[in-house]
């Protein structure tokens, strides 16, 4: 019988690559989305729209993580063997301007998810998707799991409150609950506000003459890039362990938004100190300067280690955004035949 994993935030940049390789590996995958006005299944339309995957491999529940007694009976009823809790308010810079919906969402819902968990009486694993931002103020450099947190925003703030329910429920109550502190992981489907699409979309429009400037906030902030889809299967490498434990995702590599910009625009061609400009609105009001996270435990425990590297990663992106400003199919260098194991 096949495994069975449900999957918040299905429909965002993880969720669809993570749903990708569980249904690679065989999985009966079950996502939650929320009900809006307007289609947000872009990312998994692939999935989505095939009648041989839909309603036989994949299957989509209305749902919100605010919504507690919803949570618990949709756990219940479906009894998965994995949890992947990825859904949540997760712009940073968006954080400031609704904080306490932020910490509903991505904070006290995670513990929504345990405690729905505990009250179904499943024996789920359970992925809780932490993020670098905890880190925030750096308080040594590489950033490894027993780092001290300091988070410098709202978004930060609830991830630490959900990092430590998951622990907290994974010591109180036995549950084979994980975090993974994800550092930044980037992709084509990542969102186009977020500061690296929004970088190479603008080098796909400008090239092409469709757009004139690109204005951002801070050129200096250092960040650790890594490919999402690799991330994600790092994801279902900590729920396939015997104990449950935290991990750090990284490449131990730092790059600013400077060198992202240098090689985006570099890649087609073009000097991007002719058309990029600096407004302070995008500023945050406490910055995060240097993220760089130490993977080596996972590499030890799960075997796990990056391997697209930052100007990689820099031409993958552009180039699937070329393809789409000019309607051209988008090209994706990881496909499912790419998970083997």
């Amino acid at each position: 019988m096949s495994k069975k994993a449900l999957i918040t935030g299905i429909t965002g940049q993880d969720g669809s690559y993570l749903a990708d390789l569980l249904i690679a590996k065989g999985y009966e995958v079950h996502g939650i989305i929320r009900r809006t006005s307007t289609f947000t299944t872009g990312r998994i339309d692939h999935l989505y729209t095939n009648p041989e995957i839909y309603g036989k491999k994949l299957f989509l529940h209305y749902g919100d993580l605010a919504d507690a007694v919803q949570m618990t009976k949709l756990i219940y009823d479906l009894k998965p063997d994995e949890i992947y809790n990825l859904a949540a308010q997760s712009h940073v810079r968006v954080s400031f301007d609704i904080p306490e919906y932020t910490a509903d969402v991505t904070g006290v819902g995670a513990i929504r998810m345990l405690e729905a968990m505990r009250e179904a009486g499943v024996k789920s694993r359970f992925y809780q998707a932490s993020s670098s931002e905890m880190f925030g103020k750096v308080q040594e450099i590489p950033q490894t799991e027993t780092t001290p947190f300091w988070p410098r925003s709202p978004y930060g703030v609830a991830k630490v409150f959900a990092y430590w329910a998951t622990v907290n429920f994974r010591e109180s109550y036995g549950m084979h609950a994980t975090n993974g502190i994800l550092f930044n992981h980037e992709s084509p489907r990542r969102g186009g506000t977020f500061v690296t699409r929004k970088i190479t979309r603008a080098v796909a429009a400008i090239k092409l003459g469709k757009q004139k400037e690109l204005v951002l906030g801070n050129l200096d902030a250092k960040r650790d890039w890594g490919y999402a889809a690799e991330y994600v299967e790092a994801m279902w490498l900590m729920l396939q362990q015997d104990q449950s434990d935290d991990y750090v995702m990284a490449t131990n590599e730092t790059h600013t938004v400077k060198e992202f910009l240098e090689h985006a625009f570099g890649h087609v061609g073009l000097d991007w100190k002719e058309f990029v400009k600096y407004d302070q609105k995008y500023d945050r009001p406490a910055e995060v300067d240097l993220l760089i996270g130490d993977p080596a435990k996972a590499k030890k425990q799960l075997g796990w280690e990056p391997k697209v590297h930052f100007k990689d990663l820099v031409r993958i992106m552009v180039d699937a955004d070329m393809a789409e400003a000019q309607e051209l199919p988008v090209p994706d260098p990881l496909t499912p035949a790419y998970y083997s194991k």
